[in-house]
């Protein structure tokens, strides 16, 4: 979004005093480190963009980053340290595990928290107030990957894998289902370990299966792992996986053997005309807004919205304002249900050809 459009939607205020503190929460070091940057790029830049366009309310806004590293009781420290410096707004966090985790933290403080990529349903489904998300979930991309086998991998021998997270079991869950309501029984289905790095057990028993297409719920770099392993078995495997593979780190870990890989993200925001104005600017500088850049980049543009609305920085006020309200972001219009779920987060399938992805034909 222009600075322009940016002063349009904060300004109209009373100026008060005071700078106006926000956060951004997330695996800022550790095995997702590369979506945390991500974030961080995203929410630095709107920072910086309403800054230069006046601040909020006529007050600078100061973003205060803490590191989760996707670990449960880390989180739960971050979320008290934030209460107690007196954020306003809290973007964050990614993991599932790690939202859900914090989310109690803020609800009990009255500060809205808006994850950038927490996809799983329970996040949103627990009857608190206060959570937010601008990505979809888990139930909807791992039926939209199931359609997608179906369709395009008819008499395909498929095979499930999942970790043992929530998340994991959730998409591996939902995939099953809808692949059985299609018609299609899979071959196999097997539990690994987040963290995981020897899948040659796995890969045998996919082997015996004689499963050609995969799909895998979890995260990027097992994803890559168990192919390369694949690949020295002589498995010719078709992944198709969620949202985690929409990472440069996939890439640079498996190589060529992913040629092809498949994985379920939202449309690109860079396809509006607001994402893709912001997305230029990234661009310039040298970085690559892919991921969930231009997600934490829209979450600081609803606090901007919110706070203005309300005509206050009180994380209680801004949260009030947060309810029926519909938002111009960089990932186009946004307006959350009763739960805190995004209305009309729609996905697609991408495949990754020559280090670079794009939605599959």
């Amino acid at each position: 979004m222009a600075l322009a459009s940016l002063l349009a939607t904060t300004g109209g205020t009373q100026a008060q005093s005071g700078e106006i503190r926000i956060a951004l929460a997330g695996p800022l070091t550790g095995d997702q480190a590369t979506i945390g940057d991500q974030m961080r790029r995203g929410a630095e830049m709107a920072v910086a963009d309403l800054n230069a366009a006046g601040g909020v309310l006529g007050r600078r806004v100061v973003l205060m980053m803490e590191d989760d590293a996707c670990d449960p009781r880390q989180a739960v420290a971050v979320a008290n340290r934030l209460v107690a410096r007196n954020v306003s707004f809290v973007v964050g966090h990614y993991c599932s595990a790690t939202s859900i985790a914090a989310s109690d933290v803020y609800a009990d403080a009255g500060i809205a928290q808006v994850s950038p990529g927490s996809t799983n349903p329970r996040y949103t489904e627990r009857g608190l107030g206060n959570v937010f998300r601008v990505c979809g979930r888990d139930d909807q991309q791992a039926a939209v990957a199931a359609e997608f086998v179906a369709r395009r991998f008819p008499g395909q021998a498929v095979g499930i894998t999942n970790d043992l997270t929530s998340p994991g079991v959730t998409l591996g869950d939902v995939f099953q289902a809808t692949l059985n309501r299609a018609g299609i029984r899979e071959a196999l289905r097997a539990q690994i370990t987040k963290g995981e790095t020897d899948f040659n057990a796995v890969v045998t028993r996919l082997k015996s299966a004689n499963v050609r297409v995969l799909y895998h719920a979890a995260y990027h770099r097992e994803a890559a792992l168990l192919l390369r392993q694949a690949k020295d078995q002589g498995l010719d495997l078709q992944i198709i996986s969620n949202d985690d593979l929409n990472v440069r780190d996939f890439w640079n870990i498996v190589g060529e053997t992913g040629e092809g890989s498949l994985f379920t993200f939202e449309a690109d925001p860079r396809r509006n005309p607001a994402g893709a104005e912001v997305a230029k600017r990234f661009e310039a500088s040298g970085y690559d807004p892919s991921g969930y850049t231009l997600y934490s980049y829209a979450a600081v543009q609803i606090f901007a919205q919110s706070a203005a609305a309300a005509n206050a920085a009180q994380p209680g006020r801004i949260l009030a304002a947060m309810k029926g309200r519909e938002f111009a972001t960089a990932l186009g219009p946004i307006r959350f249900d009763a739960k805190g779920d995004r209305e009309g987060a729609a996905y697609r399938v991408y495949a990754w050809r020559n280090g670079q992805h794009a939605e599959a034909e």
